[in-house]
């Protein structure tokens, strides 16, 4: 106990007594109300945890908003690159250091409330024609190792919430958390679909590259823990997911 208490002890001294390091490149995609543009800004609850975070680690740090896909890519190539918000998942565990979370949400099926379908199991869920997805979401990975092959691999978003309107497909799967936000981009509302099964609760981490220093790395956790002992996490979650549950406080 003695050795381990000592060698984190000398974790934490390095962490505060490093140098200023490399500015971060800090990536996310458009997904209201966790990170969008605002009058030619980013905005949104996740980009408001990242920049207290900045200020409180005394890191400098550029926020872009880009496609999913891409953000994913380059985030497995440098060092000091952050992506986020990003679930972490089992396929994705030694693909990055992870920081959080910052919020949890539930995923599930949906389908749109005019076609009046049925879903009460995973089984009826594979059987239900094409099930339209991000291919580089979570729960393109989550479902195709439960065995779904009616996977219909999309780029974004979007086109899947367009293919839902237009009945191209009968069933996405999408988080609770950003549901309103992607229906709105194809001008539809939440209470234009029915959710169906529950099958994850996700966590949403920041994800760093895993050539970045884990100096930085230990330093950002401790600064969200920090955020969480103060209150300032939960206040940011209140102001933008007001009905969502504060996430686990991590080591």
């Amino acid at each position: 106990m003695g050795k381990r208490l000592h060698r984190w002890l000398c974790v934490v001294l390095v962490v505060l007594c490093a140098p200023a390091a490399a500015q971060l490149r800090l990536l996310t995609e458009d997904a209201p109300p966790m990170s969008f543009m605002r009058e030619s800004e980013p905005s949104g609850f996740s980009v408001e945890v990242v920049r207290a975070l900045l200020a409180r680690t005394g890191d400098s740090g550029r926020i872009e908003l880009m496609p999913w896909t891409r953000a994913l890519h380059l985030a497995q190539q440098d060092e000091d690159i952050a992506l986020f918000s990003t679930v972490r998942t089992p396929e994705r565990e030694d693909r990055f250091h992870w920081v959080g979370p910052i919020v949890v949400g539930t995923t599930s099926f949906y389908s749109l409330k005019s076609h009046h379908l049925v879903i009460d199991t995973l089984q009826q869920a594979a059987a239900s024609g094409p099930l339209a997805l991000p291919k580089q979401w979570y729960t393109f990975e989550i479902l195709s190792a439960k065995g779904f092959d009616n996977l219909y691999g999309v780029p974004s978003s979007k086109h899947m919430m367009t293919l839902l309107k237009h009945g191209r497909v009968k069933l996405i799967a999408t988080e609770d958390l950003t549901l309103a936000g992607e229906l709105a981009a194809v001008e539809l509302k939440p209470q234009d679909v029915t959710a169906h099964v529950p099958f994850m609760h996700s966590a949403y981490y920041i994800a760093f590259s895993p050539q970045t220093s884990v100096v930085r790395v230990v330093r950002w956790q401790r600064a969200l823990q920090q955020m969480h002992e103060d209150g300032s996490l939960e206040a940011i979650l209140r102001r933008w997911l007001p009905h969502a549950t504060m996430p686990p406080m991590e080591p």
